[in-house]
């Protein structure tokens, strides 16, 4: 079991616009595994905010992972990657690599994703894109990876490399 926060970045979603779809894939497929969700809030694309939650949540909330969703792309608002540069201790580049790796094969427009994928401390932070079919793929393809990452970083997991007995 870990504990996940759900962090929308959105303006017209903050502003109750529009409806956070992609936010409720991200709980559908996390409701499949042993995982509870603690927090979920939808913020306006600001850095400045988008950074103060995710200390917040990382930090006095201990989230053992945290998935944002949106502001990943190269219009002028999207800084999700920024603000999550700038609260990340170290990249977890595989992460996504592997997602724009897959998403590659379905779209060429992957390549304009600029999600990054980092820790915190012991939070793993992960940034989806902002469409919902894009998060579910996505999320499929790291998944199988999820649980031991945040193992690892809880140290709660084996050493990786030695073979059972």
């Amino acid at each position: 079991m870990f504990t996940a926060g759900i962090l929308t970045i959105s303006d017209k979603g903050s502003r109750g616009e529009r409806h956070d779809k992609s936010g409720e894939v991200i709980r559908e497929v996390l409701s499949n595994m042993d995982v509870r969700i603690v927090n979920y809030e939808i913020v306006p694309d600001e850095k400045g905010l988008i950074i103060e939650k995710l200390i917040k949540w990382a930090d006095e909330d201990n989230l053992d992972v945290l998935i944002t969703t949106g502001g990943t792309g190269l219009t002028p608002r999207d800084v999700t990657p920024e603000a999550t540069l700038a609260v990340v201790d170290r990249i977890v580049p595989g992460f996504a690599e592997a997602m724009r790796t897959e998403s590659l094969k379905k779209t060429p427009h992957a390549m304009l994703s600029r999600a990054v994928v980092g820790t915190r401390g012991k939070c793993l932070i992960i940034n989806l894109p902002g469409s919902p079919k894009a998060v579910r793929e996505c999320l499929q393809v790291i998944l199988p990876a999820l649980p031991h990452a945040v193992e690892t970083l809880k140290g709660e997991a084996g050493e990786c490399g030695v073979a059972e007995a």
